[in-house]
């Protein structure tokens, strides 16, 4: 009994150590590399282990790139993944670029794929162009007429630019400014509902792809709607400010109208106490007369028998 448990043991240690002594020393992953005609020694699959990459993945892509008839190095492949890429990616990207005679070598496939961007996807891009519809863009024409028109962007991706390229965001901005600036030139909304290829041929020779990582092959008008008349609407926004400012220096003359009224009145009531003061200092002058011998009593009386007849014609008037 002692025996078979001693042999059971034995026979377990046996087995882990094995396990990791393959682990370490991977021979049946260097076979399948071997009899697949990737030349690849053991001792690099070793030191791969010891840099913390996993050998799978590395002969996994270059027995795939060997059969595509690609010639890959194992140091290029491990920098490459210790730099945080994704060799199976590149890899199907240089065997796609290979396969439609795309001019493309692993070290540009690398800096591609460690820039952000999917180098496979970009390749597929390549050779089946993709298209790009842009949001409604609102522009309006000479005359007024406001028109909403929408476009499909066929773009091809430029492998040489994928790197420090713009997106696709900057090739729809520039799309939509072009529409914009070729609508605004046209005399007449009319001519460009009649001729609405001539907005693709005017942005299409503005170069607009410049600087991108997409090179334009189309810019097609999908659809045009007309929008708002801006014209007549500005027309009607100026008319209503006219009005106001009208409006306005009307009540300011009525406001200072209104001011020199009440100041005439001012004026009025000022002269009015004036000659009331006046009339206060008549019976002085007429006891000052009095007293220097200048006036008599005919003289007072002619007076008073005056002011009494121009009294009685005041208040006739009034009635």
């Amino acid at each position: 009994m002692e025996d078979t448990i001693a042999m059971l043991i034995w026979i377990g240690i046996s087995l882990v150590a094995l396990m990791i002594f393959l682990w370490f020393f991977p021979v049946t992953l260097w076979f399948q590399a071997l009899i697949s005609g990737v030349k690849i020694s053991l001792v690099q699959l070793v030191l791969m282990r010891w840099r913390k990459v996993p050998p799978g993945t590395i002969v996994m892509a270059m027995i795939t790139g060997t059969k595509a008839g690609l010639k890959l190095e194992a140091n290029e492949l491990e920098a490459h993944y210790l730099a945080k890429g994704n060799v199976p990616n590149v890899v199907n990207a240089l065997i796609s670029a290979d396969k439609a005679n795309i001019d493309l070598n692993f070290n540009m496939a690398a800096a591609i794929d460690l820039a952000g961007r999917d180098v496979f996807q970009a390749v597929q891009m390549s050779v089946n162009p993709k298209v790009i519809n842009t949001p409604p863009v609102t522009a309006v024409a000479k005359d007024g007429i406001q028109l909403i028109a929408k476009a499909r962007v066929t773009v091809r991706a430029n492998i040489k630019q994928l790197v420090g390229g713009a997106g696709e965001e900057t090739v729809l901005a520039r799309v939509g400014e072009g529409i914009v600036s070729s609508i605004g030139s046209a005399e007449s909304h009319k001519s460009v509902l009649e001729n609405p290829d001539s907005i693709s041929k005017l942005v299409l020779s503005k170069g607009l792809d410049a600087g991108t990582a997409f090179e334009i092959l189309s810019i097609d008008i999908a659809d045009i709607d007309i929008g708002k008349n801006i014209g007549a609407v500005l027309q009607i926004d100026q008319a209503n400010a006219d009005k106001n400012i009208a409006q306005a220096r009307a009540e300011e003359r009525r406001a200072m109208a209104v001011a020199l009224e009440q100041e005439m009145k001012a004026k009025a009531q000022e002269a009015r106490a004036k000659v009331i003061e006046a009339e206060t200092e008549i019976p002085l002058a007429m006891a000052e007369a009095f007293r220097n011998g200048n006036l008599g009593v005919m003289d007072y009386y002619k007076m008073k028998n005056i002011q009494a007849d121009t009294q009685m014609r005041e208040e006739i008037v009034k009635q």
